[in-house]
């Protein structure tokens, strides 16, 4: 029988796989270029994410394989050998076929979402495995998704087969050599190390490439994934936020005898209190490039716009981050979130907070919520944090439920509605909305009031929409805050209320037809959220253009109320913080990198590479010089730096403590 390779069949049979996988994985790359890519980016620009992308493909491919060349190649346990041995053998690969089906399609529909790959933040929704299932079910077409991929293992098994029959139908007699198979291991050690054993491939090489989606394009999910996993370890303080200590100091204008790491500060006011109502609205994903608040043309929100004129209003207004579990912690604790692959809401150390909420004593504390508060731990947060809280979620509403997120958004205004209108004693209610999430569906009673107007997919594209459904639903928000406002403004109660909506997070998105160019690549229209503080008669009608962020809403709430309250993280009252410190802080978790907003500019740093940037985020900044520019980076990085490191240690050291105020 003629000889084809001087290599034992098992040694044949990888190098044949060896090929397999790499145009599997060079596929999948190739999908992914041509489904996400940028406009006005063509395969000859990310020639270098291909080039690196194989180097971490090879990794991965030889990690798989590694154990069937060393194992396999010894006789008795060859594939080869015995039909048990093939059959074992077979199974091994099936998995890890399956396994990285699953790990790439799971990573497609990450990218789809929020535009990086699959990484570790994604077990944040496997801790809720049933929410999170039932809204992809309620959002994709999963039947036709699981039965594609039952195909391709299908397929991929046929192969498996086919390419063991034909090198079992070629094995020749000669005697076992392992020499022979010593360069095939040594070209599988390399390939793991990325091609250099003295300096093997890291996660972060990808980043030097300079552009995000450079650096995904050349990252497979499977190394983005297991390198991230690290970060959902808790940190510890390493003494980094005692030497920002001084500067953070000047900047939340703390007393200059105020002992390190001692951020406390009572806030009293001459006036006494105005017992004034609260009612809080955290509207899910208003991102407010897709509102009407910033002119964008499809007017998706005329409503809000209305209160907007009627209130005070601040238009440049930040999440720290993206994500809802994220957005409500900063909320209500006043420290960004900045645990970088696993929510603080599911970390136990950082559930123990103090919260300004608490300062509104003889106050009815109430939290409404559509769906389950377990999702994301939120009722952990909330119950743990805030005594005497009343929680309402999905099975304690007469309404029914409607989707994955429970009631509907307007049944869920209108049940608050009916519960605060029983409450005699003053109340501070938040109220959380859900339904501008996919799967983007509104109740079909309320479809006749919504905004139906239907619009050409290049126009929803322009303006920031991914499709109609999603400017529908963000239309439906505005349908349930009209009809929630409408029906309370008939209530005794509504004069002495202040009404306060803020977003939990943006969305990603096209925002270049109504922002700078900076908002949409650097995915600041991520965190971009309208707030909006409402009581015609007692707030003067204003508009704010300086940068504040969702950490400063309680202290500012306290303030506007002349409620005492004690502060001891970053939030501060908007309207009594001092002169020339306006900004926000930024940190996109995912690409690991830690920024601050000021009126003309976003500095950003990336913690991987301790690379840094700065862009102008508005139109006609003035030209800056070499010097000025340089000067402006640096007072802007060490900001950056202090609010990150101050904030990761005040996850960890913020616990409730009984504190005694005057009125």
């Amino acid at each position: 029988m003629r000889k084809r390779l001087q290599l034992p069949p098992t040694g044949r049979w990888v190098l044949q796989l060896f090929f397999l996988f790499l145009f599997g994985f060079t596929v999948m790359r190739l999908i992914t270029f041509y489904t996400f890519h940028p406009r006005g980016v063509f395969v000859t620009d990310v020639i270098p994410s291909f080039v690196m992308g194989l180097r971490y493909d090879i990794r991965w491919i030889c990690i798989i394989l590694a154990p069937l060349l060393l194992i396999g190649s010894i006789p008795m346990l060859s594939p080869f050998h015995s039909k048990r041995n093939r059959t074992i053998w077979l199974i091994y690969l099936i998995l890890v076929g399956a396994i990285l089906i699953f790990f790439f399609g799971a990573d497609f529909g990450h990218f789809d979402y929020i535009d990086t790959r699959l990484n570790a933040s994604a077990l944040n929704f496997v801790e809720d495995f049933a929410i999170s299932m039932n809204m992809l079910w309620q959002s994709y077409p999963l039947l036709w998704i699981f039965l594609g991929i039952s195909l391709v293992i299908y397929g991929f098994y046929k192969v498996l087969h086919r390419t063991h029959r034909k090198v079992d139908f070629t094995i020749d007699e000669t005697p076992f050599k392992p020499i022979r198979v010593l360069w095939l291991t040594l070209f599988v050690f390399i390939g793991i190390c990325g091609n250099n054993p003295a300096k093997p491939l890291k996660w972060s090489d990808a980043f030097q490439l300079g552009d995000n989606f450079k650096a995904y394009l050349a990252l497979n999910p499977l190394q983005n994934f297991f390198t991230t996993l690290k970060l959902r370890e808790p940190f510890a303080d390493d003494g980094r936020a005692a030497e920002q200590f001084d500067l953070m100091k000047d900047l939340l204008n703390l007393n200059e005898q105020s002992q390190v790491l001692n951020y406390r500060r009572l806030e009293t006011f001459p006036v006494p209190a105005e017992k004034r109502n609260v009612v809080l609205v955290l509207c899910e994903s208003f991102s407010m490039y897709k509102s009407s608040l910033s002119g964008n043309p499809l007017n998706a929100t005329p409503f809000f716009q209305q209160l907007v004129n009627e209130g005070l209003f601040f238009d440049r207004c930040f999440s720290p981050h993206f994500g809802t579990a994220r957005g409500v912690f900063a909320l209500l604790t006043g420290i960004p979130d900045v645990q970088l692959s696993k929510f603080s809401t599911r970390n136990p150390r950082a559930l123990n907070q103090h919260t300004v909420l608490n300062c509104f004593k003889d106050y009815s504390k109430y939290y409404f919520i559509g769906g389950n508060s377990e999702f994301n731990n939120f009722k952990g947060l909330l119950v743990n944090n805030v005594p005497g809280l009343n929680l309402y979620e999905e099975g304690m509403y007469k309404s029914p439920r409607f989707n994955v997120w429970g009631i509907s958004d307007h049944d869920l205004f209108k049940e608050a509605h009916q519960i605060l209108n029983q409450e005699k004693k003053p109340f501070f209610a938040i109220i959380q909305t859900a339904d501008n999430h996919r799967p983007f569906v509104i109740p079909e009673q309320d479809k006749p009031y919504v905004d139906n107007r239907l619009f050409s997919t290049d126009l929803l594209e322009k303006y920031g929409f991914s499709s109609q459904d999603e400017f529908q639903a963000f239309a439906y928000t505005d349908y349930s805050i009209q009809s929630f406002m409408e029906r309370v403004k008939k209530e005794d109660w509504y004069k002495n209320t202040l009404f306060v909506f803020i977003g939990d997070h943006g969305v990603k998105g096209n925002a270049s037809a109504l922002y700078p160019s900076s908002w949409t690549n650097e995915r600041l229209s991520d965190e971009h959220v309208p707030l909006l503080f409402y009581a015609p008669g007692f707030i003067r009608p204003e508009k704010r253009t300086e940068p504040v962020s969702q950490i400063d809403v309680l202290p500012t709430i306290a303030g506007l109320l002349r409620t005492p309250y004690v502060n001891s993280t970053l939030g501060r009252d908007l309207l009594r913080k001092p002169d020339g410190k306006d900004f926000s802080f930024i940190i996109h978790h995912d690409e690991g990198k830690i920024g601050i907003v000021n009126k003309d500019y976003y500095y950003i740093l990336n913690l991987n590479l301790q690379k840094d940037t700065l862009v102008p985020v508005r139109y006609n900044v003035p030209v800056l010089g070499t010097e000025e520019y340089h000067q402006i980076k640096k007072d802007l990085s060490v900001k950056t730096v202090a609010f990150y490191e101050t904030a990761r240690w005040m996850l960890l050291n913020n616990q409730k403590q009984k504190v005694k105020i005057r009125p």
